[in-house]
């Protein structure tokens, strides 16, 4: 699930011009770029948490771009290693892979701040969250709200609830009034 998020999300990021950098987005102080930079930074909290790193990747303010690319290639490489993806840590949930922490954090956070950077750039804002489980079990505990059929897949509008708790706590603007989707 994290290959296709991650593609998802850079596919977002290759539409973005120049100029739009610096576009505010959901995320109340924080710009187009700041989105991608947190993602990037996402990264490297999980990999530092088995004792790896980033190592040296193009900067964020420099290549949004390929500062992505970069943090998905040494994630990704790490989950195509089983010994890599197998590494554990003791975190808020207990004993878990690195693995397991990709699929239950970092894949929801793509998820939402590729709908983000989306938002904030005018790009394509529609997402299928049943072709997620992340989206589903996010939507089956409340926190995303039901899905309002389209015209097919990724055609599909969600609207967000004000108590949404993927916002970061008063940052996010309320989307109640908006919709994933056009």
């Amino acid at each position: 699930m994290y290959a296709r998020l991650a593609d998802d999300f850079a596919a977002t990021i290759s539409a973005v011009d120049d100029d739009q950098w610096g576009l505010p987005s959901p995320c109340d102080g924080w710009t187009a770029r700041d989105l991608v930079g947190h993602v990037v930074d996402a990264h490297g909290i999980f990999l530092r948490l088995v004792g790896r790193e980033l190592g040296d990747i193009p900067s964020v303010e420099d290549d949004p771009a390929a500062a992505f690319a970069a943090a998905r290639a040494v994630v990704a490489a790490d989950l195509d290693d089983p010994e890599r993806a197998g590494a554990t840590f003791d975190g808020l949930s207990g004993r878990t892979t690195f693995e397991e922490a990709i699929e239950r954090f970092l894949v929801g956070d793509l998820l939402i701040h590729c709908w983000d950077l989306a938002r904030a750039t005018g790009g394509d804002e529609r997402l299928d969250l049943d072709d997620y489980p992340v989206g589903q079990a996010q939507r089956s505990s409340g926190s995303i709200p039901p899905v309002v059929p389209g015209a097919g897949n990724r055609d599909r509008k969600v609207k967000a609830s004000t108590d949404d708790p993927l916002r970061r706590s008063s940052s996010r603007r309320s989307l109640a009034s908006s919709t994933v989707g056009r």
